[in-house]
Order: C-alpha cells, then sequence, then structure tokens
C-alpha cells in the first residue's frame, strides 16, 4: 500500500508515518528527513539545500524526484511507502504518479491531517525551543505555512478528483490520530 499524508508543517505527518513504519512495516519517504540528511552530508548539493532550507523556500522539483526516484529502487518490495512531504506542487504529484507506473505501482490513499493553524503556531514553537531545528524557527515557518497554502494545498483537490482523499483531525492527541489514520487503511 502506498500513501501520502498531507498537512501543513508540523501537522504530525512525520510522528504518522513513523508509526506506521513501527506498525505496518511501511518504508517513510521523508522529503525533510532527506533534505536535512543532504544538508548535513556538507556535500555540494548538501549546501545548495542548506541554503534553500534556511530561506524557507522549497527545494526544486529536479532535486526532491530525484531523491524519491532513488529511495524506491533502493527499497524494491518493501511492504508499502508513505510520502511524507511529497508531493508539494502539481509537478511533483505527476512525477510521483509517473514514477510510481514506471514500478507497477499505484497510490492507494491520501491521508490529510486536518489542523487549526493557531494551534499549529503553538505547536511549532515548542518545537522549534526543545529541538531547535532551524526550519521551525518562527519567521521561517511562516514562510514554510504560506508555500504550503499556496502550492501544496491546491494537491488536495487533484488527488480528491481521483477519490484518493481522507480527511483526519490532527488535533486530537497522537494514538487517536493513529487509530483513525489506521482505520483509513483498513477500510476497504
Amino acid at each position: 500500500m502506498n500513501i501520502i499524508i498531507f498537512g501543513p508543517p508540523g501537522a504530525g505527518k512525520g510522528t504518522q508515518a513513523q508509526k506506521l513504519v513501527s506498525d505496518r512495516g511501511f518504508v517513510q519517504l521523508s522529503t525533510g528527513d532527506m533534505l536535512r540528511a543532504a544538508k548535513a552530508s556538507g556535500s555540494e548539493l548538501g549546501k545548495k539545500v542548506a541554503s534553500i532550507l534556511e530561506s524557507g523556500a522549497l527545494v526544486s522539483d529536479d532535486i526532491v524526484i530525484a531523491l524519491i526516484d532513488e529511495q524506491l529502487t533502493k527499497h524494491k518490495g518493501a511492504a508499502g511507502f508513505i510520502f511524507d512531504g511529497f508531493p508539494r506542487t502539481l509537478p511533483q504529484a505527476q512525477a510521483l504518479d509517473a514514477l510510481l507506473a514506471a514500478r507497477d505501482m499505484t497510490l492507494d490513499r491520501v491521508i490529510r491531517l486536518v489542523v487549526d493553524q493557531d494551534a499549529l503556531l503553538e505547536r511549532i514553537g515548542k518545537r522549534f525551543e526543545e529541538q531547535g531545528r532551524a526550519d521551525d524557527n518562527p519567521e521561517t515557518f511562516k514562510v514554510r505555512l504560506e508555500a504550503y497554502h499556496q502550492q501544496t494545498a491546491p494537491l488536495v483537490a487533484f488527488y480528491d478528483d481521483k477519490g484518493l482523499v481522507c480527511e483526519v483531525n490532527g488535533m486530537q492527541d497522537i494514538d487517536a490520530v493513529g487509530a483513525a489514520v489506521a482505520g483509513v487503511l483498513d477500510f476497504e
């Protein structure tokens, strides 16, 4: 089973993806994690990614698609993939369709975590204080949130037209969100 978890930054996508990795053996393809790893590597690509991430802008489609393609190949035969933070744009969604089709795979579900924006801003502020992630800096986060609303949120309609979108209340506690996500995946 291959799924996308949608929601603005800080909505809990990574947390829910990790539960699915643990509970179901899926492979999480988190573009955020992949990009942070590239940044930490110190490579030329990593330096380029670092400056983009620090500005709050989105990394180019070519870079992100290449990272996803590499991971699909690396984890061939996985129980399923969770796309976390990808796709972010319509061209990325179309590229994902092509990547999956080339492997005789399909996208089975799109789970949209619905959150309250004010509560989200509070959640990110706490995460920034606890973890110190540069991309959670309040000013950078506002740029990321605006980019999500302008570029990524419209993809919900793209996938809704395909009958793939299921909404989950992301404001519940972690276990309740996890149970709702499991319910979506187990519904046939």
